[in-house]
């Protein structure tokens, strides 16, 4: 792969990582529009990496003050304790909750997931539905209500469908916890910081096989600028995804998606 198709795969990456518009859907749209082909396992420890950081540095304030509330969550009946370390240390229970789904399909399914994702027809199809997921976030509803355990659970299980090809993993997560009657930007947040978990563990369990034997220092070169090039991007897609949340644009994201998927599966079929 030559140094411009990675900054630009990279660069999707960053972006429909965090968007509600799929990765995997967009990376197939490249390939059939301008001929790439995504590089292998290697690279994709690489925009991994780079989405992660984008994540790490966008929320780096929520996510220093979860680490230091991680001993309050044994204390949480406590009456000294400060709101903001209950509130922080709840969140580490949630994300822990929410990350238990996509980690078990994850840990037991990888095989079969890998064989569908050389289905590119497929993931146009789910691109469809991902789609029609982002619209419905227009008719959610309107009683907002503080989050727990359970709704943690369920925007896991969110999480955990998104690993099939062309389902949005911040789509269908912030989604979910918008019908639940989360709060927006609260939905929206805890959707990023939910992501970060599982990212890591999938660059981590990848990064062990593609690093057995070293990289050529002209793919290193390459795979870098790519991770680089998905770090920036996404962190930019992060915080225009807040303001649009904010301003309650955010399902038109959905009719992108449909339209997109429409024009996949035609280029699919002309071959």
């Amino acid at each position: 792969m030559d140094l411009l198709k990675a900054l630009i795969l990279g660069i999707i990456q960053g972006l429909s990582e965090f968007l509600p518009i799929s990765s995997s859907g967009h990376l197939v749209i490249a390939e059939y529009l301008m001929d790439f082909r995504q590089g292998g396992l290697a690279f994709e420890v690489f925009v991994h990496f780079g989405t992660l950081l984008a994540i790490l540095w966008a929320f780096r304030k929520d996510i220093c003050l979860l680490l230091r509330s991680l001993p309050a969550v044994f204390r949480l009946s406590s009456p000294d304790l400060p709101a903001e370390t209950r509130e922080y240390a709840l969140w580490d229970i949630y994300i822990i909750i929410g990350s238990i789904p996509a980690a078990v399909i994850g840990l037991f399914f990888e095989d079969a997931i890998e064989q569908i994702f050389e289905d590119h027809f497929f993931a146009l199809v789910m691109l469809f539905f991902t789609g029609i997921i982002v619209w419905s976030s227009r008719y959610t509803r309107k009683k907002r209500e503080n989050m727990n355990g359970w709704h943690a659970f369920l925007i896991g299980v969110a999480q955990a469908l998104a690993i099939l090809p062309g389902i949005s993993r911040s789509g269908t997560t912030i989604v979910t916890g918008l019908w639940l009657g989360i709060p927006r930007l609260k939905a929206a947040r805890f959707s990023f910081l939910l992501s970060s978990p599982v990212i890591f563990g999938a660059t981590l369990l990848k990064f062990f096989d593609v690093f057995e034997n070293p990289l050529p220092s002209s793919e290193l070169v390459t795979f870098l600028a790519a991770g680089v090039a998905a770090a920036i991007s996404g962190y930019f897609a992060i915080v225009w995804l807040l303001r649009i949340i904010q301003e309650q644009k955010f399902e038109w994201f959905g009719v992108y998606c449909v339209v997109v998927s429409i024009a996949g599966i035609i280029f699919h079929f002309l071959g």
